[in-house]
């Protein structure tokens, strides 16, 4: 039985292909148009998915979006009805787009895949959510906890999970939202709302947190559940599809910071490609700092409404296994606190835990819910994106006549990146299936070593020009992770470990050796076992021999502003635009 899971229309359109339940293939629609975040119908990932397993759109049982159209026009509406006049722009584009388009999905679907609509289901949206976790895991029995800005009307539920059953016993509702909530703060700091948050998460350990009673006295109300009431006359959000906070929370924080401004702080350094050292540098860095504590503020007061509503959770099911889901699932400081500051001992998250991995659970929740069939697959590992073969590398080398070496042994190719490595080199990382999610995770990555702080910048300049706040993130065998991390066994063997869906405080006896990814004492971390990717596990072993620290520096393959890269081409045009030093596609290596 082949079932079929979409996600389009707000943000990070994505497929998902079952078999009998057991996931085939998935990937976000902006792999395939570099458009970063796409949101449109996702035809190219649809069509990745059908290609990959052989089949056509008449041979799928089913196809399920993830979520409910009508259910979700209706909050549109009476929100834009309640707020009007304010929401009257909001209002005419609304009504236009849905009345004309997205309310007919049922229709759109039909169209665009070829198929009957009684083969056409919807899902809850929050309940996409909760089966792309728990029906992903390694647990017949957990708590679901799934949290984001908005779906039709919830903004975060709780729940249980049991064999093939979820059952969401409790939920907020829009416009009480904690993924809102962080994305107002993410716009007043300067970055893309559903693209910047990341950011905010990265700046926050530069800054105090200063602000919290601010935001508790002004902005929310908080329960001893980690429900709460937030006064949205701050707030514009749910009037405007531009702008999400307005002129009273600046009355509380100060003006916004400036989008194109540099961050640094004195303790930071002032990187190369900012230019020249300003005149009021010291000005500058004072401003920077305010800003620094507004981040550690709303993620300091965001892991503490997380904590509230893991251990209410916790005290409603009494169960000692989560799962995670939603835009805030990808908060990895608060994973971490989570695992470290509740009752609960184990932690799933999905690699996709956003919108994109509500394709998943939409197709998981038909067939093990509404079916009833039973579950037999965990999710492992990432790598469920396309696959390029040696042959399509090299006819895509040679077609271009880019010089280029063959290596028909592994362990010659691998001992040839170590050694540009340990010489400071910038090694592209290319090989087998694209990663489902966010994270690059070892197959479309940048890897560099993390031995020395002026690393950080050199990729940055090479590569990223990116804000030098944001983290990189350090690779590290499975088995060697509690020589490093504080919180043993019962963290570092986490399946979000696996997906850096994590950070976790470095040992202090090691966190100088790998200073490129220690981020304030502590690393966004990606585990991984031979069994998941042996020529990754391999390249980091070495690595490891060679230097005596089994890390390795990992951050997404791409250039600023664009997806991860899919294809030789996309790399190849990356490499060739950027600093990096070596490009590994398959089995062959390009070098500058």
């Amino acid at each position: 039985m082949y079932i079929l899971g979409i996600s389009c229309f707000y943000h990070d359109a994505a497929a998902a292909l079952i078999k009998d339940g057991i996931l085939m293939a998935a990937a976000e629609e902006e792999r395939f148009t570099r458009i970063k975040h796409d949101f449109g119908f996702p035809e190219n990932a649809i069509k990745f998915c059908l290609d990959f397993a052989s089949i056509h759109a008449n041979d799928l049982d089913y196809v399920v979006f993830y979520e409910k159209p009508f259910h979700k026009f209706e909050r549109i509406l009476q929100t834009t009805l309640q707020t009007f006049p304010r929401s009257w722009r909001v209002f005419g584009e609304a009504m236009s787009i849905w009345i004309t388009d997205k309310l007919w999905m049922k229709s759109i679907i039909g169209d665009k895949i070829g198929i009957e609509f009684d083969k056409i289901l919807f899902t809850d949206h929050h309940v996409s959510h909760a089966a792309s976790a728990f029906y992903c895991s390694p647990f017949e029995e957990a708590a679901i906890l799934t949290v984001d800005g908005v779906g039709e009307w919830a903004t975060a539920t709780m729940g249980i999970g049991k064999g093939t059953d979820i059952k969401l016993i409790k939920e907020m509702r829009f416009p009480h939202s904690l993924g809102l909530l962080y994305s107002a703060f993410t716009a007043f700091l300067g970055f893309q709302v559903n693209e910047g948050e990341y950011k905010v998460m990265g700046m926050a350990p530069y800054g105090k947190p200063r602000y919290i009673d601010k935001i508790y006295d002004k902005l929310v109300k908080v329960a001893d559940d980690g429900s709460f009431w937030t006064d949205m006359d701050y707030f514009c959000y749910h009037y405007s599809d531009s702008k999400t906070f307005n002129s009273k929370f600046v009355g509380l924080f100060g003006e916004p910071r400036p989008t194109e401004m540099h961050f640094f702080t004195s303790t930071t350094r002032f990187p190369s490609y900012f230019g020249e050292k300003p005149s009021n540098f010291s000005e500058l860095c004072q401003q920077n700092e305010h800003y620094a504590d507004i981040a550690a503020s709303i993620q300091t007061v965001s892991e503490e409404i997380l904590l509230k509503m893991a251990n209410a959770l916790h005290k409603e099911t009494g169960l000692k296994k989560l799962c995670i889901a939603g835009g805030v699932g990808l908060n990895s400081v608060a994973n971490g606190r989570i695992l470290r500051e509740t009752p609960f001992e184990e932690l799933f998250i999905q690699p996709a835990a956003g919108d994109s991995g509500g394709a998943l659970g939409a197709a998981l929740y038909a067939y093990h819910a509404l079916l009833g069939k039973p579950r037999s697959f965990i999710m492992e590992h990432a790598y469920l994106g396309k696959e390029y073969t040696n042959g399509e590398i090299k006819e895509f080398l040679d077609s271009n006549n880019i010089g280029n070496e063959y290596f028909s042994n592994e362990e010659k190719l691998l001992d040839r990146v170590v050694d540009d490595l340990v010489d400071g080199k910038v090694v592209g990382w290319f090989q087998g299936r694209f990663e489902w999610g966010p994270r690059a995770l070892g197959n479309r990555s940048i890897l560099a070593d993390p031995r020395s702080e002026e690393m950080k910048d050199l990729v940055n300049v090479k590569i990223k020009f990116r804000e030098p706040f944001r983290p990189f993130a350090p690779v590290i065998l499975e088995e060697k992770t509690e020589d490093f991390f504080q919180g043993g066994a019962d963290a570092t063997k986490q399946f979000p470990a696996r997906y850096m869906l994590m950070v976790l405080p470095f040992k202090e006896n090691k966190a100088d050796s790998v200073n490129a990814v220690n981020h304030m004492g502590t690393g966004r971390l990606q585990t991984i076992r031979k069994e998941w990717n042996p020529r990754y596990y391999n390249i980091v072993k070495k690595f490891g021999e060679a230097t005596g620290v089994p890390v390795l520096l990992n951050t997404s393959f791409n250039l600023r502003g664009e997806p991860i890269v899919t294809s030789p081409s996309n790399a190849f045009n990356t490499f060739s635009k950027s600093g990096i030093d070596v490009l590994v596609l398959g089995d062959y290596m390009v070098r500058k």
